[in-house]
């Protein structure tokens, strides 16, 4: 009797074994998926050109030149309300800005969202970096740059020189930001 159980105990952890080996590779065929999908695609030429020739409202309706701040290094966020990533690194942004801004750092939030959403937004949490009002041609901009999908958040590093340096899709972290700082 006990070798009749035995083939068919066999069989069952064959098959659990072939259940964990399918289910291991379908969850490294999404990881690799999910990575390749979150790697930023080429730059498009002439996107940081377009950049810095953009023009956008701030929330209170004031110009925000992207020429502006050129010169120096940038650190350009997109993001948008609704976006849980976005709204838990904008904190990190502002710490980052406001400890290197003496050394010559900028950072710009350009939010692609409705302006009363931003508005309202900042309200309850204000930032100590400037905010534009990115709308369509944020979104164009941000493609240009290599973010095909307009996936958010979306981060670009310039260097003084105008040059993308770095880019990021998804959430920054402090670590990001302490090995981006240390690229200049």
């Amino acid at each position: 009797m006990n070798d009749s159980l035995s083939p068919a105990s066999s069989d069952i952890s064959r098959r659990r074994w072939l259940t964990v080996g399918i289910g291991a590779l379908a969850a490294l065929g999404g990881a690799g998926f999910a990575l390749w999908r979150l790697q930023p695609q080429p730059v498009r030429d002439g996107a940081a050109e377009a950049l810095w020739g953009a023009s956008f409202d701030g929330p209170a309706g004031e110009a925000v030149r992207m020429a502006s701040f050129q010169g120096k290094p940038l650190l350009l966020n997109f993001w948008a309300t609704w976006c849980p990533p976005c709204v838990d690194e904008l904190p990190l942004l502002n710490r980052f800005h406001a400890e290197h801004r003496a050394k010559g750092w900028q950072v710009v939030g350009l939010a692609i969202d409705q302006p009363s959403n931003v508005r309202q937004f900042l309200q309850r949490l204000p930032l100590d970096f400037p905010v534009a009002l990115g709308g369509l041609a944020g979104s164009d901009i941000g493609r240009a740059l290599g973010n095909e999908k307009g996936g958010l958040p979306f981060t670009v590093l310039f260097g003084a020189d105008g040059n993308i340096l770095k880019r990021k899709m998804g959430q920054l972290t402090a670590q990001d930001l302490q090995e981006w700082s240390k690229t200049l």
